[in-house]
């Protein structure tokens, strides 16, 4: 769908948390330059899955410095949070609080009651350890799991705020409480599709005059004891290299599965007379998006129609020319990759009338929730510039007719479509173009 009114949504701050840093600029750097986020697990025990290796956004400690610059007592304020924090609603706070002081977005800039905060998170799993000391209280003296004896002597050691740290709205929670955010307020859970589905919903919201800021946000983590048992047992992984780093190929002949990752990504959005009012530096402007499910009752290609759909959606009437790359979802698994190589050439026609293809999942594999906010900066930053390639591709397989990004010399162009989708076909796109 495309803005039908007069108020336009435009981007002025960006922030990230990433396995190839913590920096906007120092994502599409190491992104161009071919660098990898992926490398040997330590959230996770080794030997445990199939698994050894994953892109962990390692720079990324749960410090107060990480959460950028920011008064003495807003730190005091968050550092108490924490404590209610998970490491995912963490990487949320923190991005957030980077895209605000990106956007220069200062307190006596705002009205509280016009600015809002619109996340995208995964569901999230709690972390045994939550749980270990009341099952111990459990055991019998053969070793077993009393059930019976969870009521009286097992609940009890679980502290009764545990729950607080688990809860997906908890970013957008946390994050309109700390900067005094009275606007709209929305959490939307669609796992991979997360991200694109807030941006656009953060889109409609401003267009329609029910903000004239959002903070908007995505956060997730594949990476965790229990998260990465799930994804081994349901989903294809990529399977262990010597070299980790060529573990992600997506869109080509030997790709293998995906790659578990973690991140999270967020930009301020408001409306095009707010940002001048104040002065800011506009980054970009949301022009299009698209949002639909289709579900394996559809037929072996749900991926293809629901990736056609959003692509279609999102370009509503603009000329395909004018749209200089595709941020693809780019898995990596035989099926999802050719269904959405399928789907490009619905939309666009065969590889020589495509528009560029890249994605960044080669670099730093499945950020789950929060790898389509990054994704989206990383094309967003990139616009009139070169293009980053999809890393370890030299050439996409014949089963994935796509025009890939090989190289570093390919031009961004001056507006993208971003695109997602879940395992379950939850599919959604976003289009934004430079500002002009």
């Amino acid at each position: 769908m495309v803005n039908v009114t007069s108020r336009r949504v435009v981007i002025t701050g960006v922030g990230v948390v990433t396995p190839l840093g913590n920096d906007s600029d120092r994502l599409l750097s190491g992104l161009r330059s071919r660098r990898s986020g992926i490398g040997p697990l330590t959230q996770v025990p080794q030997g445990v899955l199939s698994v050894d290796y994953g892109a962990e956004a390692s720079e990324f400690t749960g410090d107060i410095a990480d959460y950028g610059p920011m008064d003495k007592k807003l730190q005091r304020t968050i550092r108490k949070g924490s404590k209610v924090m998970c490491r995912e609603i963490e990487m949320g706070v923190a991005v957030a609080q980077l895209a605000l002081s990106d956007a220069g977005l200062e307190v006596d800039q705002r009205d509280r009651d016009r600015t809002g905060v619109l996340y995208g998170c995964d569901y999230i799993m709690s972390q045994p350890i939550e749980f270990a000391s009341g099952i111990q209280k459990c055991i019998d003296a053969d070793g077993n799991f009393d059930f019976d004896r969870w009521g009286e002597h097992g609940k009890p050691e679980v502290n009764p705020l545990w729950l607080l740290k688990y809860l997906p709205n908890m970013p957008a929670s946390h994050v309109a409480i700390y900067n005094d955010l009275r606007g709209a307020n929305n959490s939307i859970t669609l796992r991979e599709a997360s991200a694109c589905a807030a941006m656009a919903e953060a889109y409609s919201t401003i267009s329609r005059g029910q903000a004239d800021v959002l903070l908007v946000g995505s956060t997730g983590s594949r990476i965790h004891p229990l998260r990465s048992l799930h994804a081994d047992m349901q989903e294809t992984l990529a399977k262990n290299q010597a070299d980790p780093s060529t573990m992600s190929r997506p869109f080509t002949a030997t790709r293998d599965g995906s790659v578990l990752g973690e991140g999270a990504g967020a930009m301020v959005c408001e409306t095009l007379e707010h940002a001048q009012a104040r002065g800011a530096t506009i980054l970009g402007e949301i022009v299009g998006y698209g949002s639909s499910a289709v579900g394996p009752a559809f037929g072996e290609r749900y991926f293809q129609a629901a990736i056609t759909n959003v692509l279609r959606a999102a370009l509503g009437d603009e000329d395909k020319a004018n749209i200089g790359h595709l941020h693809a979802h780019g898995l990596g698994t035989v099926q999802c990759d050719a269904q959405e190589a399928a789907a490009i050439n619905d939309v666009f026609g065969p590889v020589a009338q495509q528009p560029p293809v890249t994605t960044a999942k080669g670099h730093i594999g499945n950020l789950g929730a929060g790898g389509g906010m990054v994704e989206t900066i990383a094309s967003l930053k990139s616009l009139g510039e070169n293009l980053f390639p999809i890393l370890n591709c030299d050439a996409p397989a014949d089963d994935c007719p796509i025009n890939a990004c090989v190289d570093d010399s390919t031009a961004a162009g001056k507006q993208f479509i971003n695109v997602n989708v879940t395992p379950q076909g939850q599919a959604s796109a976003i289009r934004i173009r430079a500002f002009e």
